[in-house]
Formats: structure tokens, sequence, C-alpha cells
């Protein structure tokens, strides 16, 4: 969910106007969750005085603006490492999808939403699960598998973090809904995907249960996933979405 933040500064710092390379780069990392643009764009947005350790100053920027105090980047460069908070990310979803023009302007809002919308069909899973068939819904998801190195505290070595995000739109809907996991833990000799697969059916049981109370009249999205996270941008230990 990084590549969000990624987007939300972009637009931040070029006024909801982006070049055609930019345009382009933005689309791959959110419609396809493309780990290549979201990297070029983290480097846009740092002071590459070292670089090998992009310092991602303009996002910090973008963050302070926002009051999204509880997002720590990483300045070691691996945008990957971001640690977020589901508080900061419904923040981010109320900039979205609000009419505040303090901090993204319509067009940037509009933008956003416009590429949430339209992200792939085997990854609209997670905070969607539920949503009513009705509504316009704009999602982004990111998961990590943590490394087995020895800086990894041994409590996390290999288990998986799984988070969603959703905003539901028009037609009288004006809701969103952030689900972060952690510790969805493989069994020993089993697939590692099976981490993974907990973590979303976790989001996805949590994110029914909140719609169907929510809006229990309504029908609910059923969302499809893939089988396993590999793919070709798919991202291993130390990588998050």
């Amino acid at each position: 969910m990084t590549k969000t933040v990624i987007l939300a500064a972009l637009l931040y710092q070029k006024g909801g106007t982006l070049t055609e390379a930019e345009d382009a780069l933005a689309r791959k990392m959110i419609i396809d969750s493309d780990n290549t643009a979201a990297t070029t764009l983290w480097k846009q947005l740092s002071d590459l005085t070292d670089p090998k350790k992009p310092d991602p100053v303009k996002i910090q920027e973008f963050l302070d603006k926002a009051g999204m105090g509880g997002t720590v980047l990483d300045k070691e460069g691996s945008w990957g490492l971001t640690q977020v908070t589901a508080q900061d990310q419904a923040r981010l979803l109320r900039l979205f999808t609000g009419t505040d023009d303090s901090v993204l302007g319509s067009k940037s809002r509009s933008y956003a939403l416009e590429l949430m919308n339209q992200v792939q069909s085997i990854q609209r899973w997670g905070a969607t699960a539920g949503a009513p068939l009705d509504s316009v819904v704009h999602v982004k998801n990111g998961w990590l598998q943590r490394s087995q190195n020895p800086d990894v505290d041994a409590f996390d070595r290999g288990d998986w973090k799984v988070n969603s995000m959703a905003a539901l739109t028009e037609n009288g809907y004006g809701s969103g809904l952030v689900v972060l996991t952690e510790n969805n833990r493989v069994p020993e000799g089993h697939p590692a995907n099976e981490g993974w697969d907990y973590g979303i059916e976790t989001i996805e049981t949590v994110s029914r249960a909140i719609y169907r109370d929510v809006y229990p009249d309504a029908e609910g999205y059923h969302p499809s996933r893939p089988t396993s996270p590999a793919g070709p941008s798919a991202a291993g230990p130390g990588a998050a979405r």
C-alpha cells in the first residue's frame, strides 16, 4: 500500500498535472502494481545525493502536509519497507474521496480514484469482499513476506504482512475501509503462499462482516484472486506491493 502514498506524494508535488511519462509510471504502479515503476517514482521524489540510498524527502513533505505522522519511510531507499498504519491509510482514503483541496485538489483526487478503480481484476481482493455491487469500488492491496535474515525479528521471519484498502463511491455510497494484517504464518514444511492466502482470507472475512452490517440489504461483491502471489512483477522477501 506504499504505492498509494507514492502516488499521492507525486500528485501533491506536481499539483495534479503529470507528464506523459509520470502518468504512464503511475498507471503501471497502481493498476498493475508494477514495482519498477514504483521505484522510479520513489527516486524522483527523493534526494539522490547518495544514489544507493534515495532519501524520500518529497514524500515526507506530503506526509507532513497530510498529517500522516504514523507512516515511517525507509531512509535506506527501500520503499517496500515503509511502515504504515490503518489510521494513516484511512486518512489517505479520505483525502482521495473528500472535498478538501488543502492537500490534494479535485484533479488529483479524481485521478487517484480513477487508477484505483482500474486495478486489474486479479488484485481486487481484500477490502472489496462484500462491497455492494451497485457501488463504484476503488482498491489497492499490499503484501510482503518477511525474509529469514538474522536482522528480522525471529518471531516475524517468513511471515506475511497482507494489507488492503478500498473506497466506495457514487450511487449514494461514500465510505472507506482499511484492514492491515501481520504474522500470517506459513506452517513448517508448507508452501509459502499459505501465509499470503491466510492474510487475504482474514481481510475478506472482516470486510464481508463490516459491509453486511453497514449495508444489510445489498448484494455483496465476491472478488477473485490468483492462486499465489507469484508473477512477472511479484514481490519477493523484503519487497512490498
